[in-house]
């Protein structure tokens, strides 16, 4: 397995995590009758504020996954995970730090260190972008 498409299944299996964690909080809040199971807000910002940051670090991750999984996606689709393999560990590891840290604090230092590994997976999916322009064959090797 590369670590292209390792990557991309760590991304995808992050995001169920998250959303299993959402689902079994808001099913114990049912569940214990302190709120209707049609009642709540998408942003989990109504539960408690962990809620609310587990919601917003779930959006984050779909958020960003045209991108990185498109990224992801051609290198696997094109027989080009030679330019993506590099840093795809990299990239995972900003992801999933970033995601932790977003539901851990909201503090000053916090939203900084977010920042800085949000800016580390835009900068590398930036570099992959530059790797496929610079295949012999440009786009038209990714377009097919």
């Amino acid at each position: 397995m590369t670590d292209t498409l390792l990557a991309l299944i760590l991304y995808s299996t992050w995001m169920i995590i998250l959303l299993v964690v959402i689902a079994s909080y808001r099913s114990f809040y049912t569940l214990a009758g302190k709120k209707a199971a049609n009642s709540f807000d998408p942003d989990g910002s109504d539960v408690s504020k962990l809620s609310g940051r587990l919601c917003r670090a779930h959006a984050n991750c779909y958020e960003f996954f045209p991108i990185a999984g498109g990224l992801l996606l051609a290198a696997l689709a094109t027989g080009n995970t030679g330019l993506t393999d590099p840093l795809a560990m990299y990239f995972i590891e900003a992801r999933l730090l970033q995601s932790a840290i977003h539901i851990i604090s909201t503090s000053v230092i916090a939203v900084y260190v977010r920042f800085a590994l949000f800016l580390a997976q835009a900068i590398i999916c930036a570099y992959w972008v530059m790797q496929f322009l610079q295949l012999p064959e440009g786009l038209t090797s990714i377009l097919g």
